[in-house]
């Protein structure tokens, strides 16, 4: 009924060794997490415990066969790269040829941002170890989505949802929502096509690379709508839905958009509180045409017959969230809740009128004022090196060279969580989620900690001869409220499964 729901994101960092542009990716990013490992000691034993995982199951009743799955989706398999399990929950390991960082599962739509953002100073941080090593070349580490050369990675977004849900109410609802939702969350990309080859700035650094409505592939023919049925929770009850669609976002404001309009859709699509058709004629076509247009103005059509902007789109569904949470919620909306519905609505008005009058709060609209900065001072055309270079020097995470930190600490791009806060982030769990029984364990018992992963925390115990495995599997359960006084007053790994145990 409300932005309150178990959710979290997943980000791969671009990245690059200076100097080097023909360097193994792959060995880069383990260096990066690898160096974070040994400076932090009670990351370096626990390993992930793949054993719960399925990434081949498929949401619309089927598992796909691993003979005809493309590896990048074997993602149970151990392959031996670096993985970390950090005492904040969260988990810092290599996707392939990106280093990737996973937050802890959250409950609210600041807690993400909270999150996240701690996991950009965990990379940078990662990073200047890597690169601190005797003879190490610096390795550079990007908050975005592509090399401009065909390649792209994920931002990917992840919701606890009610199994009860039919799944094809999922695809209906969502995929005009994650059609249009990147006018607000969008990062901003100079060049057009998967390998940027056409001139011009675009809204989405995604868009281009999605090619089918739905599908279980994330980097192959990437759908919309992902199927991936891995709910890392109990099965019956939940299902958790992986969202593969966004942007990398730095701004702040673009983020808590991101995920708490997406937490207030999903709550109406279980409740089943969406009675219009939204469905447009031709998603893939209108993701990419949108995103194509800056000025926010191209329409698209519905299978309605009407044609609608993507601003007006969304505001369809602001105005279904609004109506929602008056007749579920009332009064008794919490502050996050109201505050989502008032920024959305704020932002989408803007966007309407002059989407140049969003350049505070979203990551693509601050790009491109910076962009328009440049081409009117130096009479640059949109296919000059020189942008392709100030886009990528917005996703730089270095605080000093970064273009987004530089806007930021001039007060140009808005914040909402102080350094501070994020810092407590970068080492502490959240409170309300098993991801605080996770980080206790690791930063209490690290010795005594063999693996974890979302649903499980695996303890090698003295004087048993076999591992003990501790489910996690309700999300809501392992929080500071159920085990934190019971971990405070366990001295020792044993006392604590005793413990849980008897």
């Amino acid at each position: 009924m409300s932005v309150r729901r178990v959710m979290g994101t997943e980000i791969e960092y671009g990245i690059s060794v200076a100097g080097q542009p023909m360097a193994n990716q792959m060995v880069a990013s383990s260096q990066v997490v690898n160096a974070y490992a040994s400076a932090t000691a009670k990351a370096r034993r626990a390993r992930w415990d793949f054993e719960e995982e399925s990434p081949l199951r498929d949401a619309r009743g089927f598992d796909m066969s691993r003979q005809v799955a493309d590896p990048s989706q074997l993602t149970d398999e151990d392959m031996g790269l670096a993985n970390v399990i950090l005492t904040n929950g969260a988990r810092l390991y290599v996707d392939h040829a990106h280093p990737e960082y996973s937050t802890p599962e959250v409950t609210t739509p600041l807690d993400v941002v909270r999150f996240e953002k701690a996991g950009e100073q965990v990379m940078l941080d990662a990073a200047r170890r890597a690169s601190a090593v005797p003879g190490a070349a610096p390795l550079l580490l990007y908050k975005n989505n592509t090399d401009n050369k065909g390649a792209s990675y994920g931002a990917h977004e992840n919701y606890l949802m009610r199994r009860s849900t039919p799944f094809a109410d999922i695809v209906k609802h969502l995929t005009p929502f994650f059609v249009s939702r990147q006018v607000v969350c969008g990062a901003g990309r100079v060049g057009i096509g998967q390998d940027g080859r056409d001139d011009g700035f675009q809204i989405s650094q995604r868009a281009d690379y999605f090619e089918v409505e739905v599908g279980l592939e994330t980097t192959l023919k990437r759908p919309i709508i992902n199927t991936r049925d891995e709910p890392h929770a109990d099965p019956e009850k939940y299902r958790r839905l992986h969202v593969i669609i966004g942007d990398a976002n730095l701004s702040e404001v673009s983020t808590y958009l991101k995920v708490g309009t997406t937490a207030l859709v999903l709550a109406m699509i279980e409740e089943r509180f969406i009675t219009r058709d939204l469905g447009l004629e031709t998603p893939v076509a209108s993701l990419r045409a949108i995103s194509h247009d800056p000025t926010c103005t191209e329409l698209v059509g519905l299978l309605d017959g009407r044609k609608l902007t993507a601003v007006q789109l969304q505001m369809e569904y602001l105005d279904l969230a609004r109506k929602y949470v008056d007749e579920t919620l009332g009064d008794d909306a919490d502050t996050q809740t109201r505050d989502v519905l008032a920024r959305w609505e704020s932002v989408l008005t803007r966007l309407e009128s002059d989407p140049m009058q969003c350049e505070r709060e979203l990551d693509w609209v601050a790009k491109k004022a910076l962009l328009e900065q440049y081409r009117e001072r130096d009479g640059l055309a949109w296919d000059d090196a020189k942008l392709a270079l100030i886009d990528l020097q917005y996703a730089d995470i270095r605080p000093e060279k970064g273009l987004y930190h530089r806007l930021a600490g001039r007060g140009r791009i808005e914040r909402l969580l102080d350094d501070v806060t994020i810092e407590g982030a970068m080492h502490d769990p959240p409170e309300d989620t098993r991801a605080y029984f996770r980080g206790r364990c690791l930063e209490k018992y690290a010795d005594n900690v063999a693996a974890a992963s979302w649903d499980s925390v695996i303890f090698d115990l003295p004087g048993r001869e076999s591992l003990q495995r501790v489910p996690t599997i309700d999300p809501l359960r392992g929080s500071r409220t159920h085990v934190g006084e019971l971990i405070d007053r366990c001295d020792t790994a044993e006392q604590l499964f005793a413990a849980l145990t008897r």
